[in-house]
């Protein structure tokens, strides 16, 4: 079988072709993982937030059922409880150090 100049020509431009896309998919796998880094950045930030939320969230309940609310009374109560043991846990080992 003869190879013609046509079908060399011909492979030549179909590798270029090639060639061109590998290096277009490169440089798109890098604008991929940028972009993915970049929102794995703000996705901690978000759940940062969210966090921070929730807490401000439970200590607002907290203020409300202290100023008279009628939901969440047990978890004021247990709250307050928790906050006398560590004072007085505190109270406790300061008097040890003396």
């Amino acid at each position: 079988m003869a190879i013609n100049s046509s079908d060399i020509s011909l492979l030549e431009s179909k590798i270029i072709i090639l060639l061109n896309k590998l290096k277009d998919n490169h440089l798109d796998l890098q604008t991929l993982k940028e972009q993915n880094k970049l929102l794995d950045s703000q996705k901690e930030l978000l759940e940062d937030q969210i966090k921070n939320f929730k807490e401000e969230n439970k200590s607002l309940k907290i203020a409300n059922n202290l100023l008279g609310s009628n939901e969440g009374k047990k978890q004021t109560k247990a709250k307050i409880n928790s906050l006398i043991k560590e004072v007085d846990y505190c109270i406790s080992q300061l008097s040890e150090m003396n």
